[in-house]
């Protein structure tokens, strides 16, 4: 065993195993490299967090212990024999249970899935193995990773619950992937975003949540929702943590027919170049459905603006080329009628094993014509096209994200406006990338959250965005305390 790390303390920290589990992903891996921490160590101690918190937390639907443990000697024999893969060997993370994992079961929460065990692995959990970085397990989501925003307790297993009140929501549907990173029970997580289930985790549990650009992450492996809509990508507690992970994950696949053959840059090369220079849009304005965002999400993004003012940033007011609800109505129409696409034989044999917000989203897919989808994608092209000439005017965007902080969970109205009120659609639907972070904290101590919006395949300028703010605060020195 190596020595253990000499780190500084965080806040609710009661023990050298916590203490392991609240390193980032990045200081995490220092420690790895330079021998004062062993993979073994580490992943011991996610373990015993999980099994100390996780029952309250249900942050995980599986825990691969003891493969993990194998991974984590054999981690620690080649970082002694000086074969160091880079900074995620060593470093546990976990996946939302719907990325394929070979010899472990992905039930994507659902009845339906129960025995269903992949015989291959997703290629984003290759890429991570490649890279060295330590698989702990399953994380919870809504059933085959969709639904409509409600959640009824219907399920084979329980609801993640938000580490930062336990009564409250994590946001969907990367639930579990939003609870474990918050809690400490993971370093990373990887979740998948249609419609904002990156984003909305994040928000809700304070946590740095990137969805990249459309293509730029390979979704081979990784249970379908909609086709041209789902895009994987990192959840994390640093802006450092989702640049390490992404640029492990991402790059071209050609078992995925949407993967892009666009080169991946080191996005963590340029981090800590700051915003100087650059000219950032601001969207205060969303017309009448922005005035449903809490003041602590206001004055969170307002806080934003002034940080990377000062950090020389220009920042000028500009607006979306159509309101939000424009988008979500397209994108709406195009994932209910692709999802049916894909679970229609399930829906038609198997309905009474599903849960009622799967049943219900595939019934919504039932009522649209083909007139319609073809409409809803010619509006998505036209939209994206006007989105980007609004993004390719600036270096980034700053806008809202989920426009409340997360309700509790048996609130069902509450729950449902948590992932119908947010400005995540237009991304989903233009395909550019797109990243929740931290603002803050509320009055009751839940997170606040902005989005930041970048340029195609440009998520370098969105995490160089996003580190420039995170620098000048203090919201990462905040840990839940469970």
């Amino acid at each position: 065993m190596y020595p253990g790390p000499a780190s500084g303390p965080h806040e609710g920290v009661q023990g050298m195993g916590d203490e392991l589990c609240f390193l980032s992903v990045g200081e995490a891996s220092r420690l790895l490299q330079t021998r004062k921490v062993s993979p073994v160590e580490l992943v011991d101690a996610f373990l015993a967090r999980i099994a100390a918190l996780d029952d309250r937390l249900h942050s995980y639907l599986l825990v691969t212990a003891d493969a993990a443990r194998a991974q984590a000697k054999a981690a620690e024999q080649d970082i002694l024999a000086g074969r160091w893969r880079g900074p995620l060997h060593g470093i546990p993370y976990a996946v939302k249970d719907n990325y394929y994992t070979r010899g472990v079961r992905t039930c994507a929460a659902s009845r339906l899935l129960l025995d269903h065990v992949p015989d291959h692995d997703a290629t984003a959990i290759t890429r991570l193995r490649a890279a060295g970085a330590i698989l702990l397990g399953k994380l919870n989501t809504w059933e085959y990773g969709t639904g409509t925003g409600a959640v009824h307790f219907d399920l084979p297993f329980e609801p993640a619950r938000n580490p930062w009140n336990l009564a409250h929501f994590t946001g969907g549907s990367s639930t579990g992937a939003g609870a474990s990173v918050a809690a400490g029970t993971a370093m990373a997580a990887l979740g998948s975003d249609t419609g904002g289930s990156v984003r909305l985790p994040a928000a809700a549990c304070g946590l740095q949540g990137m969805k990249p650009t459309y293509g730029r992450v390979s979704r081979h492996g990784i249970l379908p929702n909609c086709y041209t809509l789902d895009v994987p990508g990192p959840l994390t507690w640093t802006v450092e943590d989702s640049a390490l992970m992404l640029r492990a994950m991402a790059g071209h696949d050609p078992r995925d027919p949407a993967s892009a053959r666009q080169p991946v840059p080191d996005y963590v090369a340029g981090l800590e170049t700051g915003v100087s220079g650059m000219t950032i849009g601001m969207v205060r304005d969303l017309g009448p459905e922005g005035e449903q965002v809490d003041e602590a999400n206001r004055i969170g993004m307002e806080d934003m603006a002034r940080v990377l003012e000062a950090g020389g940033a220009r920042i000028v007011d500009v607006m979306l080329p159509a309101a939000v609800s424009d988008y979500r109505q397209a994108s709406s129409v195009i994932n209910w009628t692709e999802s049916l696409s894909i679970h229609e034989d399930d829906f038609m044999t198997r309905a009474d094993q599903m849960g009622q917000a799967l049943r219900d989203k595939m019934m919504n897919g039932f009522m649209v014509r083909a007139v319609d989808y073809l409409a809803a994608q010619r509006r998505r092209r036209e939209l994206a096209s006007a989105t980007d000439a609004l993004i390719r005017g600036v270096d980034a965007l700053i806008l809202p994200c989920a426009f409340h902080t997360a309700p509790p969970i048996e609130d069902f109205d509450r729950v449902k406006a948590y992932t119908a009120d947010t400005a995540c659609p237009p991304f989903n639907l233009s395909g550019h990338p797109a990243m929740a972070v931290c603002t803050g904290f509320d009055g009751t101590g839940l997170p606040s959250n902005a989005q930041i919006a970048g340029r195609y395949f440009d998520e370098a300028t969105v995490f160089r965005v996003a580190r420039a703010y995170e620098r000048a605060t203090r919201w990462r020195d905040r840990r839940p305390a469970l």
